[in-house]
């Protein structure tokens, strides 16, 4: 078996191989460019970054809807903790001990 026999075999192998990765990569490309966020060049550096006046308008509000969020989830919080600490009081437990005391003479 000769060089150019191994590169015959070995040929359709290597080019899908090669059309597998520029596949991924174009699509990869196509999806960033889709979504909206900035091709990167050779050294990781946005090519041609948008910074239009609709761009800074959505982070404006997406900045906006995450303080909303975050209040809202510290609200949350906050009533879990006041569940909690009504389910966890010893006076509901009192409660339950009562009511199990009373329970089979009923």
């Amino acid at each position: 078996m000769d060089i150019a026999d191994i590169i015959m075999r070995l040929g359709p192998l290597i080019l899908m191989i090669m059309g597998i990765a520029i596949g991924g990569w174009v699509l990869t490309t196509w999806m960033r460019i889709k979504n909206g966020y900035p091709l990167d060049g050779a050294w990781g550096q946005a090519v041609y970054p948008r910074t239009s006046n609709e761009t800074i308008e959505r982070v404006k509000l997406l900045s906006q809807e995450n303080a909303q969020l975050r209040a809202e989830l510290g609200s949350m919080k906050d009533r879990l903790a006041t569940v909690e600490r009504i389910v966890t009081d010893s006076g509901h437990l009192l409660d339950q001990e009562i009511e199990r005391l009373r329970g089979p003479a009923n």
